[in-house]
């Protein structure tokens, strides 16, 4: 009876696990792509023929796992979903431990932006998981189907049709839930200051320079900005510029400061600058700070006095109201 009680408790917390840590990144799928893009870069596991598809790979990688969680909860195909758990959690444990041991990948993003761990502690989180999923494996009979099996099919297929398409919905908007220390609400030199422990501040290395100066502190204190966002001109949509020409107009028509904020080239600024006739000038950016900001490229962001109040995707520039 202990031994089942144990087993019961085990499938809800793996189970429940699984969802949570597979729903904070299905809100947010691109974060995703960012960390196994770090994963993938040359500095740390050097499969940087891999980055290209480190989106579709990081989508796949969110919806078996919510879908495992899931599965494992109403008890369908227990030895196939408990295997396929084993796999994934040593795949986990495998990044982490390197994450870990060789101090790349600070953030493997294991909850995305909504629970920061430390590298170790993720580690010993993933530790724990296989341990108890090795205690399902073992016991595997003990985990019982808890819905008729064509409810249950069809409850699954509805969770996955609905699961994808949040995917494909944020990846034309923005996130459905914003973790961020640059979400609506949030005030920038607020998120500046070093928390009462000396650890590294939600905001950092934000500077939004010229070709002399720093003007983030100079902007922060504006009534009305609005910042136009191109983390990278190379790998920007387009499409986006003659919305963002439109939006930017009628921002400075009704008072408001726009820059252009970027990391890329001045000389790649100024090209799509005079391809779109565009009424503002570029500021440079971290570009890690920049798809930070928003997961857009191009982005629309508006601040009044340090504080967002607004973020678009270049999609939704027709509803934005000023």
């Amino acid at each position: 009876m202990f031994i089942k009680i144990v087993v019961q408790l085990s499938r809800i917390f793996v189970g429940v696990m699984f969802i949570f840590s597979g729903f904070v990144k299905l809100v947010d799928p691109i974060g995703s792509q960012y960390k196994f893009e770090e994963y993938f870069g040359e500095s740390v596991l050097n499969l940087e023929f891999l980055i290209p598809y480190a989106l579709p790979f990081s989508i796949l990688l969110i919806l078996i796992e919510i879908m495992l969680g899931l599965l494992l909860l109403l008890g369908f195909k227990p030895k196939l979903t408990v295997w396929s758990l084993l796999g994934i959690t040593a795949f986990f444990l495998f990044l982490t431990w390197y994450s870990a041991y060789y101090n790349k990948v600070t953030d493997c993003g294991c909850f995305g932006d909504a629970i920061k761990l430390t590298p170790w502690e993720t580690f010993w989180k993933n530790v724990l998981l296989i341990g108890l999923v090795l205690i399902l494996l073992v016991r595997v009979k003990d985990i019982q189907q808890i819905l008729p099996r064509k409810i249950t099919i069809a409850f699954t297929m509805i969770a996955l049709i609905s699961f994808s398409y949040i995917t494909f919905h944020v990846l034309n908007h923005l996130p459905i839930i914003d973790f961020r220390a640059y979400a609506i609400g949030k005030n920038i030199p607020e998120g500046m200051e070093y928390p009462e422990d000396g650890s590294i501040p939600p905001v950092h290395d934000f500077m939004l320079e010229d070709t002399q100066n720093d003007l983030a502190p100079e902007i922060l204190a504006m009534d009305k900005v609005m910042l136009v966002i191109v983390y990278n001109a190379g790998k920007s949509n387009e499409k986006g510029f003659s919305q963002i020409k439109k939006v930017s107009d009628k921002a400075i028509n009704k008072g408001y400061n726009v820059y252009g904020v970027s990391a890329s080239f001045e000389d790649d600024l100024i090209l799509i600058q005079n391809a779109y006739d565009l009424p503002f000038d570029f500021l440079f950016c971290d570009e890690t700070t920049l798809k930070t900001m928003i997961r857009s490229n191009p982005g629309v962001m508006t601040l009044r006095n340090g504080t967002v109040t607004g973020k678009w995707n270049w999609n939704d520039l027709d509803d934005i109201k000023l």
